[in-house]
């Protein structure tokens, strides 16, 4: 028995291999040829893991940037960071944790079925990490270890993970010029609010977009992305090993002797190169994951759509990621300054879920607000990142009390906090909030879809009179 939960727990848990058996699926109910089945299904599951190596790329370039980045400020406190926090966690709730996610994952797909909210979120470790989350506050709030917290847990995950990327769509359908695909991110409500600003106090202009921003001809080269992020990356690199002094940046823990302003350029060099290979994974498996999943909307949950990792909106708008990720790192290390003169507990900014959800952030704010939308959009989520730990913190009991790490991204901020505070007040008003979410959500699919039948009613009868 622990055999088999432990196979399905580490397919759920792969990304690629996730989506690459949901792309299998779609081609089997497309009624595909075997040859068709197997490249589409293998080159998803590739596509995946060159986006998650490009993404790995990334986060290792990031890692010496946040390591000089606490040295210049000499700054000690909690550090948003998922991967951190859920490895600590799952020590203690690993089974719950494992169970909530799979009974979410049956919550979500059983919900796109049967309402209008057609999301089916195929990010698995931020599953797992929604799930952990869950785990603990539940836990902690007095609710044990057993099947009730299971089951609350699983609900509250699989409705969470449905409604989030409804928030989202709006925007991503202007993003990517279809409605074929959603964000299955952690960082949606984040997202919608960037957008939401973005699209009220922004550019209305098109013209005002960050990917049409006036440059030189002399300076034309900066349009490739490729060499703008370099350049870019390499001045923030560079400045901060100056700072960071050549004794520190060369000592064992980060270059091991190489020259430190040699080290700076290629973790700059670095980062882009995992920039590309992130835009060649988004590719691979967009023009592979949307036709192989028009078999499981038609057959299993019609009219779905695949909710996808956050760099699949990147190669939409580059330099409004590198915007996303400036504004919202600058205003994390000014929140800091703030905490530290406060002496609250310091929220020390996690350079890469800021690098993530900043730069998408940037790109929802752009998509009808230009470049100040990237700029107000990126600045809201930025402050919601930089202040938003200290919620959730209480909410995560003797763990979180202990921990030096905690949950970054704006879903686990606003609903763990929702949680916990609920929690705080009673294991029995914790499981009607749970219940009462799903209510909620199962109301309003029956509410918008009765307008839109009436709007319908409306169309067709004003037609026939006309």
């Amino acid at each position: 028995m622990n055999g088999i939960l432990n196979f399905i727990v580490s397919v759920a848990t792969t990304p690629a291999l996730l989506v690459g058996l949901i792309a299998m699926l779609g081609l089997i109910l497309q009624k595909k040829a075997a040859t068709a089945v197997i490249q589409g299904s293998i080159k998803t599951f590739a596509g995946f893991l060159v986006l998650t190596g490009g993404a790995g790329i990334l986060v290792t370039s990031l890692n010496p940037f946040a390591t000089m980045f606490q040295h210049v400020f000499n700054a000690k406190g909690v550090v948003p960071s998922n991967e951190a926090v859920v490895a600590l966690a799952l020590v203690k709730y690993g089974t719950p944790a494992a169970l909530i996610m799979i009974v979410g994952f049956i919550v979500n797909v059983i919900l796109a079925r049967f309402t209008r909210f057609k999301y089916i979120f195929l990010t698995g470790q931020a599953m797992l990490y929604v799930s952990t989350m869950s785990a603990v506050i539940l836990i902690s709030a007095g609710l044990g270890n057993g099947w009730l917290t299971i089951l609350l847990g699983g609900i509250f995950k699989g409705t969470l993970l449905t409604i989030t990327p409804a928030l989202t769509q709006r925007y991503m359908r202007k993003i990517t010029g279809n409605d074929g695909v959603a964000m299955g991110h952690t960082g949606n409500m984040g997202y919608a609010l960037s957008g939401y600003l973005g699209e009220k106090l922004g550019n209305k202009d098109p013209e005002k977009s960050t990917e049409k921003l006036n440059i030189p001809k002399n300076l034309g080269f900066l349009r490739d992305s490729t060499v703008s992020i370099s350049l870019v990356m390499m001045v923030v690199y560079v400045c901060l090993a100056l700072i960071a002094g050549p004794r520190f940046v060369e000592s064992s823990s980060l270059s091991a002797g190489t020259n430190y302003i040699v080290y700076a350029i290629t973790q700059a060099g670095t980062f882009a190169a995992g920039f590309v290979v992130v835009l060649q994974g988004v590719r691979m498996i967009l023009s592979e994951i949307i036709p192989a999943f028009q078999g499981i909307a038609k057959k299993l949950v019609p009219n779905s759509k695949p909710a996808l990792d956050v760099p699949i909106v990147f190669p939409y708008a580059p330099n409004a990621v590198l915007i996303g990720f400036f504004v919202s790192f600058i205003v994390g290390v000014i929140s800091m300054l703030i905490m530290l003169g406060l002496g609250t507990t310091v929220i020390i900014p996690g350079v890469v879920g800021i690098f993530f959800c900043g730069g998408a952030a940037g790109v929802y704010g752009n998509a009808f607000g230009g470049l100040r939308g990237a700029i107000i959009g990126s600045l809201a989520n930025g402050l919601l990142l930089a202040w938003g730990p200290l919620l959730i913190l209480p909410a995560l009991g003797s763990f979180g009390a202990d921990a030096s790490s905690t949950f970054a991204d704006s879903d686990y901020i606003v609903s763990g906090g929702l949680l916990g505070v609920m929690g705080k007040a009673g294991s029995g008003l914790l499981i009607v909030f749970i219940l009462a979410f799903l209510a909620i959500v199962l109301i309003t699919s029956l509410i918008l879809n009765r307008r839109d039948r009436l709007h319908s009613k409306k169309l067709n009868k004003s037609n026939k009179l006309s």
